[in-house]
């Protein structure tokens, strides 16, 4: 189940989660922490398992496009179909266009097999390659 963390953001398990979506180093952790805090515009949500957190997704909302900033699953509970579920709960609860995201070449494969067409951006660091990923929500007819 979606749940939101703004309320959350000082939990452990949050600050855990972020370190494995972005760097482990601490100052980066709060600093991040304190976008979702401070920026309208950014939301963090969760995805609970028998009432244990074990995925997270920020995102940032601007009209209806959502770009996906940080996404990660606990390390005991990968390739469970979490990544996806988060995405898509996301998705159901939100009803955007279009989502985006950012990534490197290891989560290409995680993107491309749950619908998102994947474009190369180049080295956007030398010796790494990112990718922009699109998914575009059809219409219900």
């Amino acid at each position: 189940m979606l749940i939101s963390l703004q309320d959350r953001l000082e939990d452990p398990i949050v600050q855990e989660l972020i370190e494995y979506a972005t760097l482990p180093e601490q100052e980066y952790v709060l600093a991040v922490l304190k976008e979702y805090r401070e920026q309208d515009s950014m939301t963090l949500y969760g995805f609970e398992d028998e009432e244990q957190l074990v995925a997270l997704i920020g995102i940032e909302k601007q009209n209806q496009e959502v770009k996906i900033k940080h996404l990660a699953v606990l390390p005991e509970n990968r390739l469970k179909d979490y990544g996806r579920g988060i995405i898509s709960e996301m998705i159901g609860t939100l009803k955007p266009e279009i989502v985006t995201a950012e990534i490197e070449e290891d989560a290409v494969d995680f993107f491309r097999n749950i619908g998102f067409i994947v474009y190369s951006l180049g080295e956007k660091y030398p010796g790494v390659e990112h990718f922009r990923c699109v998914f575009e929500i059809e219409e219900e007819e």
